[in-house]
């Protein structure tokens, strides 16, 4: 039996989410009485100090889960500055406070559409491993070339032998800066699942915010046909994230809300992690 855990990727971005009065740094307390998951991306941006994993830590009730996106320099999106072990470590040291509170889910690497397959990045990637030995890491691919043809099988039973998830995607299948929905369990304890949304027009818009780009509103028949589809993954893994990343206005709790209930429906042999409001 798997626990799903349903969140979005950010807490910061539902504008008709929070009562409009509420301050910024109560949002995550806010969010986290009504789900029990949010990815950290913030820390893509810019490297944060320890004390703030602390106090996200801190205002979130027991059992709450942190995935969190690694510093860009780490992902190869720094094109002048490639990843070095003096990052790798201080990355490492920042979200400590997590681990000690047992609410570090897992390191979630998102790579950029110019990271393409090569043996030379696949070697990176398995070196992860060696960077994070106690964390559970999962790695989403932006460029077709990495899950093409028999490159698909190759790639996943690496990442199997590794001990790396590999991030399952819904997205508009727009070109090579897309990535197929591949339903493989490359780590049995974890498999991250993301909602990018299906807006093909804005795929690869240069916006200024995720929210323009993934402005999208599943419907209930696009969720409904993910319930088998987690349920395929929930057979083979201890655990599964499915986090919404359509960012635009409240996209991502309404779908998110949606797709427990239909979860609690269709997969009554697995555990749907409540939140605090739902009791």
């Amino acid at each position: 039996m798997a626990r799903i855990y349903v969140g979005t990727c950010s807490w910061a971005d539902h504008t008709d989410f929070y009562p409009p009065d509420l301050p910024d740094n109560r949002k995550i307390q806010y969010y986290a009485q009504r789900f029990p998951i949010v990815e950290i991306n913030s820390t893509f941006y810019r490297m944060m100090p320890a004390r703030n994993f602390a106090l996200w830590a801190e205002r979130t009730p027991p059992h709450f889960v942190f995935d969190v996106k690694p510093y860009k320099q780490l992902t190869w999106h720094d094109r002048e500055t490639p990843p070095d072990e003096a990052t790798a470590r201080a990355f490492s040291e920042s979200v400590q406070p997590l681990r000690e509170a047992k609410k570090l889910g897992a390191l979630h690497f998102q790579f950029p559409p110019w990271y393409v397959y090569s043996r030379e990045n696949l070697d990176y990637i398995l070196r992860l491993r060696d960077t994070y030995r106690d964390d559970r890491l999962s790695v989403e691919f932006r460029h077709r070339s990495w899950l093409t043809g028999d490159r698909t099988a190759h790639v996943v039973e690496a990442l199997r032998e590794g001990g790396i998830g590999l991030t399952v995607v819904d997205e508009p299948q727009v070109g090579s800066g897309s990535i197929p929905t591949v339903l493989e369990v490359t780590n049995p304890a974890l498999v991250i699942v993301r909602f990018h949304g299906r807006n093909a027009k804005t795929w690869y818009l240069r916006a200024k915010t995720t929210a323009e780009r993934f402005d999208y509103l599943y419907s209930a028949e696009e969720l409904r046909e993910w319930v088998p589809r987690l349920g395929e993954l929930a057979e083979r893994a201890e655990e599964i994230h499915a986090l919404f990343n359509n960012n635009a206005r409240d996209y991502a709790v309404q779908n998110g809300r949606q797709l427990r209930v239909y979860l609690r429906e269709g997969l009554p042999q697995h555990t749907v992690v409540s939140s605090p409001e739902e009791g």
